[in-house]
């Protein structure tokens, strides 16, 4: 691996762990706000959102910023960092302990290097996706540093898949795996990566809950299906404030039509 990528990974990992390591004072502590869009909020969102982003400024003062808590406006940079400070908040707020910190690296617009972090059960999640970008790095995703590739499983009622709590007219007499509720995007979607789910369903996440994610998740063999617009690449000056993309992740390409049947119909 070379020096640039190097730094990338050694960056992403200081600055999530830092980050994590006060958060985790906080977890299950703090008293949240709703925001507009009917989501919530925390001081500890806000904090960890600025500490983020003058870790970039300070690292990568050339390279553009796309932020949940504060810059929702894609500056259209050759290379972007894309933050979501803390996702999950509502399990953070209640004590309960999935939520992390996601980052991911876009160069012209699309994402090339994912790292999510969750720091109550330990776990980090990194990946690189080359797709069409002509970049010179290695494909792979990781948890902890070893590697991962989702399930070649044929689905079963001992096998799960994870509904937002968004689409769960899925849930049918007939649905052919185990639901689980996770509660956090970027953890729906990995949990596919890692080989330990076969697939998943967002209906209304937004670029930054899943940005890292989507690299992670096709470096390790599952597929993404955009069940909208395309999210990738970013258009230089649009607001990406209210904008959702619908997706579905499953372990593997066989399994698209056997899930966006209950998906599509609900």
């Amino acid at each position: 691996m070379n020096e640039f990528w190097t730094t990338i990974i050694d960056f992403a990992q200081t600055t999530t762990a830092r980050v994590g390591k006060q958060l985790m004072q906080d977890f299950g502590r703090v008293q949240a706000s709703q925001k507009d869009d009917g989501t919530l909020v925390t001081q500890s969102d806000k904090w960890a959102d600025g500490e983020i982003r003058n870790a970039i400024a300070a690292l990568f003062p050339d390279y553009g910023i796309l932020t949940e808590e504060s810059n929702k406006v894609f500056p259209g940079t050759e290379w972007c960092w894309v933050i979501d400070p803390l996702d999950g908040t509502t399990n953070f707020t209640r004590g309960i302990p999935i939520w992390g910190i996601s980052l991911g690296l876009l160069y012209q617009g699309t994402p090339v290097f994912g790292y999510v972090y969750f720091p109550p059960i330990g776990e980090a999640f990194h990946g690189f996706w080359r797709g069409t970008s002509g970049l010179d790095l290695p494909n792979g995703a990781f948890r902890n540093y070893q590697p991962v590739r989702a399930s070649n499983d044929d689905p079963s009622y001992n096998h799960f898949f994870n509904l937002c709590s968004r689409s769960t007219s899925v849930m049918q007499k007939d649905f052919p795996c185990k639901i689980r509720m996770l509660g956090v995007a970027s953890y729906n979607f990995l949990s596919v990566a890692a080989g330990a789910t076969l697939g998943g369903v967002e209906a209304t996440p937004k670029i930054w809950d899943f940005a890292g994610a989507w690299v992670i998740v096709q470096a390790a063999g599952g597929s993404w299906v955009s069940l909208d617009s395309e999210p990738f690449p970013l258009k230089s000056g649009e607001d990406y404030t209210a904008r959702s993309f619908p997706t579905l992740v499953v372990s593997r390409q066989e399994l698209i039509p056997i899930f966006s049947q209950f998906i599509v119909s609900s």
